[in-house]
């Protein structure tokens, strides 16, 4: 039994000269600006083109590249040798969305395996329509392309599943070390924004965003999600959006403003992004510089950022439980961090959406 685990995200340039076409397929995406062709593809472009100058001075704290490949392939490694460790004969691809590796030369390499099964992983926590659908749309495409027709299952999402949880958690505790006994703290769990009108269609995201933190919150208790009795110091947690972009209404609170206010009542911040699983330059630019100075200037008594999840063992075993139980069929609630069904049926998300009048979640 050969098993090929296809892992998605977003992708980086990988050079300065890279950055202007990363934004021109980021914004030329139809899951991202949801209008015909003919209006998105040129409207995309001048977006890409406007914004690739601010973008490329953020890359050159990073010098002049996103690190996401490496950490992606980091995490693809561990996979590999976890899923292993377990009898199973597994290789892990990188597909990106958005810079090389493409979802093409993951369906190329995948095909020259030839798996017995697939496994579609997206290290995308919380299901959006802007990123696991459009990571999938593309991949079905690329494997159509590629002839590549083998059994093939896939995760939805895992928005609190017990090794994530564990992991942001004691990541968290690890950002704690050495804090001031005298300081009360304001805990900001972070995720990437969406416009509210991707919101009001029916994107789940914000839902599980606000699941994610609540399952974080408990391994910090030490309750049996984490296995481990963190006992951080007191912490108030917000949840918060950052990165927004445009001129359209987005989801909040921002990030920014939480950080603002923490200045306001005196308290420490520590930052915690909860929708990424490994360091780019919305964590080692927006949150460790942009956001440091922001809080320096509005009076922060201290600042501190904790870490993405990266390779942490627990992290990397919980996606191993999470492709073992696609590999067995099942499909069940993502209450328990495992495969969504399509319709919400058996998931908190559905009835709090009962009212809503269409949905765009999609298998």
């Amino acid at each position: 039994m050969k098993l090929a685990v296809i892992l998605f995200n977003l992708g980086g340039p990988d050079a300065p000269e890279a950055v202007e076409p990363f934004l021109r397929n980021l914004f030329t995406d139809p899951d991202i600006i949801s209008l015909p062709a003919l209006l998105r593809l040129p409207l995309g472009r001048l977006i890409a083109t406007r914004r690739a100058p601010v973008a490329q001075k953020i890359y050159a704290h990073l010098g002049g590249r996103s690190p996401i490949f490496e950490e992606t392939r980091a995490q693809a490694d561990a996979l590999e040798k976890e899923l292993t460790h377990e009898g199973i004969e597994a290789k892990a691809f990188v597909a990106m969305r958005y810079w090389h590796p493409f979802s093409d030369g993951a369906a190329r390499a995948a095909k020259a395996f030839d798996p017995d099964e697939i496994v579609l992983l997206p290290l995308y926590p919380q299901y959006s329509t802007t990123t696991t659908l459009s990571s999938l749309k593309d991949w079905q495409r690329a494997a159509r392309k590629a002839g590549l027709d083998k059994p093939t299952s896939r995760v939805c999402c895992y928005p609190w599943d017990w090794g994530f949880a564990a992991a942001a958690a004691e990541k968290i505790r690890d950002a704690t070390a050495g804090a001031p006994d005298h300081l009360s703290w304001r805990l900001l769990l972070s995720a990437h924004g969406l416009p509210k009108r991707t919101v009001e269609k029916g994107d789940p995201y914000p839902w599980q965003v606000e699941r994610t933190a609540a399952a974080i919150m408990k391994a910090l208790a030490g309750s049996a999600l984490g296995g481990r009795a963190l006992e951080p110091p007191q912490l108030e947690p917000v949840v918060c959006y950052q990165s927004r972009v445009g001129p359209l209404q987005w989801i909040g609170p921002s990030t920014d403003a939480e950080i603002i206010r923490a200045g306001q009542d005196g308290k420490g911040v520590i930052v915690a992004p909860i929708a990424f699983v490994s360091e780019h330059s919305e964590t080692l630019v927006e949150l460790d510089i942009e956001y440091r100075r922001l809080a320096e200037e509005k009076g922060v008594p201290d600042y501190r950022r904790a870490a993405t999840v990266g390779t942490h063992p627990d992290f990397v075993q919980g996606l191993a439980g999470l492709v073992r139980r696609a590999m067995e069929g099942k499909t069940v609630t993502c209450e328990d961090g495992r495969i969504c069904p399509a319709n919400h049926s058996r998931c908190g998300y559905g009835a709090a959406r009962a009212d809503a009048r269409k949905t765009q979640w999609k298998t």
